[in-house]
């Protein structure tokens, strides 16, 4: 059980290199993202002091922000970016990357984790409205005993509803996301919360500033 738990885990993160994006949502996908905001969380710099690397080739989140792996990209600044998980647990499940790496949340730097935590708020909200939930889950799986697989800080937000049977057995169903149009929509439509809700976030959060969709 714990291994297939595992494995689900990790497989959410990944893309099988069989598969391909329909054409219309091609804009939709992350480029290369060669940020020079990196450089203010530099190695060994993180609370754990484990001389963290700026980028892991073997890492899959580095791989997606260095633009050599796809992922539905809903937001992205200087620090980090917010994608859609590849089998989300309910329908909007994203997950917010540093894109620094730095493989635990105590190793990663107060700065980074503030700056992460800071748009949760802001893209739960864009979240709940596109997928008409009203409540969310927000998740960190960190080290091997909470399930972490993935060592590359990164956050869960979950969309809830009332009876969506979610955290009542251990043998959690999970769909891999489909690239077709419901998928494209799906983008669309939380990508439309976000410019709404960020009118709401404007002057409170220095941020946000380069926000650009």
């Amino acid at each position: 059980m714990e291994s297939r738990r595992r494995l689900a885990i990790l497989c959410s993160h990944l893309h099988p290199s069989s598969a391909s994006p329909v054409a219309s949502s091609q804009s939709q996908f992350l480029s290369p993202c060669n940020s020079s905001s990196d450089s203010n969380f530099m190695m060994g710099s993180g609370g754990g002091g484990g001389g963290e690397k700026q980028r892991d080739q073997d890492c899959v989140f580095c791989s997606i922000v260095r633009g050599q792996s796809s992922a539905f990209k809903l937001y992205e600044d200087d620090s980090c970016l917010c994608i859609l998980d590849r089998n989300p647990l309910s329908h909007g499940h994203s997950l917010i990357i540093p894109k620094a790496h730095f493989s635990t949340l105590e190793s990663t730097p107060p700065s980074l984790v503030a700056a992460m935590c800071s748009k949760a708020p802001f893209i739960a909200n864009a979240l709940m409205k596109a997928t008409g939930s009203d409540s969310f889950n927000m998740l960190v799986n960190n080290g091997a005993a909470a399930g972490q697989v993935i060592y590359h800080t990164h956050i869960h937000i979950i969309p809830r509803k009332t009876n969506d049977c979610l955290w009542t057995t251990e043998s959690l169903p999970r769909y891999p996301i489909i690239f077709d149009q419901e998928a494209s929509r799906l983008v669309s439509s939380i990508r439309e919360q976000l410019t709404n809700v960020y009118g709401d976030y404007k002057g409170q959060e220095s941020g946000l500033s380069r926000f650009s969709l």
